[in-house]
């Protein structure tokens, strides 16, 4: 051909490809993505025929990267993280801590230099920005506290690693590097680069606040005025990709953190849906070519030269980091299902292990042979990462059916648990129970607050609980599944439940146990769509409120009063 195309047969064959592979995984019940990933490692180098552009496809890879932290930042408030930074701050610092402890372990066992085993630690230690919002997704659970902590976890990481990138060139002779300047390893030099990276930090993330949270939301309604589709999309894709790029460039922060941010910062618009909505094609097709650029820098043949080494880096990230975080989550008195579900959102290792791998090789402190360890345990980990998510409800059915203590684990020795002894008696009798506090349940509160009608929280984050025993009022925390938190917030003398979660199957159990402990209790359950209604009204077991249909009922008795009262 008379000029290049390497981009256009990297996606015709990438997509190609993975839309094959993918559906052959889907027919076989086994994640699509595993099909993406094989796609990748089929047009890569280390299998024979067509081999893609490496460089192209991790610079589409990382677009996706960008695409898909703005969406999670429109759907993700400051509040929302700021709500979880007691448990996503020293929880990402500690199991950051293990993991990294573990994988320099090993290496040291096999022989390997100081500053090699350090980096292979941490190349293990950082889950990766698309495989566990995939799976968050996949699960809906990306509004949940679950989902909220496991995101605050990961931007915290994100924080930690670019921290890392950038003081890894001034600590390579530290750490035996073969190819850094000499002046980097001066203290002076490496005290000033710290403190000069944390400036840099500091003022995007004040800059996005001060000045992002009021300019994006103008721009995104200025665009909308106009009422071009096409000129409102292009507007939210150039704050997604031009503000990570700017990031990057300006900030030294990561084009992911760059993304989410933005998204962030979008999400105070009024069209923060449509936004979300009109970039999710893009989303997801750059999702894919992240997974399949994973596929091509997998070289198969470590599979047969250091199977025992791949099955030791395997077992450090499948399990070692899910242990450790699901003793970290547990240590900080969270029910049983969020630490599973936290501890399976980072088991596996993505694009920072690549980056560092990759800088780590340039500086000299990584071999060859430590990338393809790195690079299988990022392959194998992400095609069996949504094995570990299925596998969380069936674990924590087995564990509480057999042990007792798994059963008592959420409440053990909480003192949120339970409510304290000198709450007011006569506020716990025809009461409203009210299952969860987040943006509709707060609504709910500040009108029973108003009518003067008595209430408890049920609320599985530890920090929302907190905050309402602050302030006075009457809460507990746990999953209100659960018999036992049901029990603490009064159930059997309440006069009504209130379940602002979107789960009919979670909703409908929660109304079975407070019937048989409250025969006479009415129930009020919320429902995001039709289906999910239809079910809940079919067992005729509460009052059941659509969001679309009370907003249309709402501006219906609008315009009736109005036209009435002008009559």
């Amino acid at each position: 051909m008379p000029h290049d195309v390497s981009l256009i047969a990297l996606i015709a064959a990438g997509f190609g490809l993975a839309m094959v592979l993918g559906l052959i995984a889907s027919r076989l019940r086994i994640p699509p993505l595993v099909g993406y990933l094989l796609a990748g490692v089929a047009i890569g180098p280390g299998t024979p025929g067509f081999v893609g552009d490496l460089a192209l496809a991790g610079q589409l890879a990382e677009i996706g990267v960008m695409l898909l932290m703005f969406g999670v930042g429109l759907h993700f408030s400051l509040n929302d993280l700021l709500a979880v930074r007691k448990i996503a701050v020293p929880g990402a610092v500690v199991q950051i801590a293990a993991a990294t402890a573990m994988g320099a372990g090993t290496a040291l066992w096999w022989g390997w230099p100081m500053g090699e085993a350090v980096l292979f630690g941490l190349a293990l230690s950082v889950a990766s920005t698309v495989v566990l919002l995939r799976a968050l997704e996949a699960k809906g659970l990306l509004d949940s506290t679950n989902g909220r902590i496991a995101v605050g976890w990961l931007v915290v990481e994100d924080l930690a690693m670019v921290l890392v990138l950038v003081l890894l060139p001034a600590l390579a002779p530290l750490l035996g590097g073969s190819d850094a300047s000499p002046s980097s390893g001066d203290f002076k030099a490496l005290a000033l680069t710290i403190g000069l990276t944390l400036a840099k930090v500091a003022a995007f993330i004040t800059l996005m606040l001060v000045v992002g949270g009021r300019a994006f939301p103008r721009v995104l309604w200025l665009v909308a005025r106009t009422g071009s589709r096409e000129l409102f999309t292009l507007c939210v894709i150039t704050a997604a990709v031009g503000v990570a790029y700017a990031s990057a460039v300006l900030f030294d922060v990561s084009f992911a953190l760059g993304a989410f941010f933005a998204g962030m910062m979008m999400r105070e618009s009024e069209f923060s849906h449509r936004a979300a909505e009109d970039s999710l094609p893009l989303r997801d097709a750059f999702s894919v070519l992240f997974f399949v650029s994973v596929g091509m820098l997998f070289d198969p043949r470590v599979l047969l030269d250091e199977p025992l080494r791949v099955l030791a880096v395997v077992v450090i990230i499948l399990i070692g980091k899910t242990v450790a975080a699901v003793g970290l989550v547990l240590a900080f008195r969270y029910p049983l299902n969020t630490a599973l579900t936290v501890g399976a959102s980072l088991a596996q290792i993505g694009e920072f292990s690549f980056i560092l791998a990759g800088l780590g090789l340039s500086l000299g402190l990584l071999s060859i042979e430590g990338q393809n360890l790195i690079l299988a345990g990022a392959l194998i980990s992400i095609a069996l990462n949504s094995l570990l998510f299925a596998a969380i409800g069936p674990a924590q059915t087995w564990a509480r059916a057999r042990s007792a203590w798994a059963r008592k684990l959420d409440l053990r020795d909480d003192p949120l648990a339970a409510l304290p002894m000198s709450t007011d008696r006569k506020l716990l009798s025809d009461q409203v129970v009210l299952v969860g506090h987040g943006r509709v349940g707060k609504h709910i509160a500040d009108t029973l607050d108003r009518s003067r009608i008595h209430y408890v929280v049920a609320d599985s984050n530890r920090e929302v609980v907190e905050a309402l025993r602050k302030r006075g009022k009457a809460a507990v925390t746990g999953d209100a599944s659960d018999p036992i938190v049901l029990v603490q917030a009064h159930i059997t003398k309440a006069a009504m439940l209130v379940v602002t979660i979107p789960d009919p199957v979670a909703s409908r159990k929660m109304v079975d146990i407070a019937r048989k402990l409250n025969p006479g209790i009415e129930a009020v359950l919320r429902s995001e769509t039709e289906d999910g209604a239809a079910l809940l009204r079919k067992e005729k077991i509460g009052a059941v409120f659509v969001a679309e249909q009370e907003l249309a009922a709402s501006m219906a008795r609008h315009v009736a009063g109005r036209l009435i009262g002008c009559q």
